[in-house]
């Protein structure tokens, strides 16, 4: 067999590099948990009409088929889910008559997306979402609430800063309403791709895309360009003179979460509140978050989110939730392809206990179990080769201690542990013996965050 092609867009980690995704993930999963998010888990696949009823997201969808399936669609009507708030919206459909109103959850799963792959875009990919869903009505302080909890999960991790940008979709549409704007909802569209376009070009499209005048389109693009790190945005929004209720609800709303999230504001990790950002999605009805990371600004968003006022409905009950996701595999294979994160080893093992000759192997693997017993990850050297291979056995693999048993060519009266980092070697009781927490398990290993050439 020749040897295979990677596929694009499906990255795949080597050992020492999923040590960095799986510390990652189970950071998040300790920050969720300490503020009572639980973990759910949903399936691969969705009822094709529900992927698809937003539309935009059509030709990006992989659908499901059998290799003979001979219907006239050629498929089975499901499809991988692409994020994962549509399964969850349907989840809470499913469950709702078990489920514990207000809801708060959280999911890391891979999801499936058919878009060109590019760096931080990829057909799969892992992320982690959190959701808090009620019947009827949310109140507002879940929209402060889920910021904090992403901020603090993302504040505890190995990486470059973040910048949450928190924008709010009643604020900017009552100010397309206040100017005048025939189509406001054309006129987010088009304000979104100010981060792709000139402002000119910007321009242009607002008057002949969105129907706007020159005068229109200019306030429109002085409210894109308010960012502020505290509650100041609100006079400068003022100062351009337009009115309107769903504004001003907008205004007031954007303050407190800003104000509600402003302690969070430190070197790790920073506040803003841009109104410029939009988040294309049509389902956001108020609060709006992106998160980026400082230094990497090509990769864009590296998460984001905002509340939905109908997240899911049957018809009689309404579920209104706000969430926030983070995109794992978005951030962290472009730093590990950069050289910027890498696992401390590439074996969960603590320990190599080296083997003396073949016929000594079973008192090896006894202190190997010993070790294991008390939850100290070891194997035992595959072959009885001179020490010298076994150290540099361990050495390639990032294990930290070798173990020598007392038995065999050493002439050694007990037990002794080497670490050969140093060269130190001691004399140490399998039953007593502890390496120190650092050791214990492979730790993520971060460089330098400042851009490679």
């Amino acid at each position: 067999m020749s040897k295979p092609t990677p596929l694009s867009g499906f990255p795949e980690l080597l050992p020492a590099e999923r040590v960095v995704e799986r510390t990652v993930a189970d950071s998040l999963r300790r920050t969720f948990a300490l503020h009572g998010f639980a973990e759910i888990e949903t399936r691969a696949v969705e009822p094709l009409d529900q992927l698809l009823r937003k539309g935009e997201t059509s030709k990006e969808v992989y659908v499901l088929r059998r290799l003979q399936e001979t219907s006239e669609e050629g498929h089975a009507g499901m499809g991988l889910h692409f994020d994962l708030t549509v399964p969850f919206a349907r989840y809470v459909l499913e469950n709702a008559g078990k489920l514990e109103f207000p809801f708060r959850r959280y999911q890391i799963q891979k999801a499936w997306r058919g878009e060109r792959p590019q760096e931080g875009r990829f057909r799969e990919f892992t992320q982690a979402d959190i959701d808090v869903v009620m019947k009827d009505e949310l109140p507002f302080h879940f929209d402060i609430e889920v910021a904090r909890v992403m901020a603090e999960a993302l504040v505890a991790l190995p990486l470059p800063p973040m910048t949450l940008r928190i924008n709010n979709r009643k604020l900017i549409e009552g100010f397309y309403r206040g100017v005048g704007a025939p189509d406001p909802a054309k006129v987010i569209t088009v304000i979104d791709k100010l981060d792709k376009l000139p402002a000119e070009e910007v321009a242009r499209l607002l008057v002949d895309d969105a129907g706007l005048d020159d005068g229109q389109a200019a306030q429109c693009l002085a409210l894109a360009s308010i960012a502020t790190a505290d509650t100041g945005f609100v006079e400068r929004v003022r100062a351009l003179g337009v009115e309107h209720e769903l504004l001003a609800t907008g205004l007031e709303e954007l303050a407190s979460v800003v104000d509600g999230v402003a302690d969070l504001d430190g070197d790790r990790f920073s506040v803003v509140a841009q109104l410029s950002l939009a988040r294309g999605l049509d389902y956001y009805t108020g609060t709006v978050f992106e998160i980026s990371m400082d230094g990497f600004e090509s990769l864009k968003s590296v998460g984001g989110g905002g509340r939905y006022d109908a997240l899911a409905s049957d018809g009689r009950t309404t579920y209104p939730g706000v969430g926030i996701s983070f995109g794992i595999s978005r951030t962290l294979v472009p730093l590990i392809a950069r050289g910027h994160l890498r696992g401390s080893r590439a074996v969960p093992s603590a320990v190599l206990v080296a083997v003396w000759d073949e016929e000594t192997r079973g008192l090896s693997n006894a202190v190997a179990n010993r070790l294991r017993a008390r939850g100290i990850p070891a194997e035992v050297a595959a072959s009885a080769q001179k020490l010298g291979k076994q150290i540099r056995y361990a050495e390639r693999r990032g294990i930290p201690y070798v173990w020598f048993p007392p038995t065999g060519a050493g002439g050694s009266d007990g037990h002794q542990v080497k670490d050969i980092r140093d060269g130190n070697q001691v004399e140490a009781d399998p039953d007593a013996w502890q390496p120190p927490t650092s050791d214990l398990h492979p730790t993520v290993v971060p460089t330098t965050f400042e851009e490679l050439s």
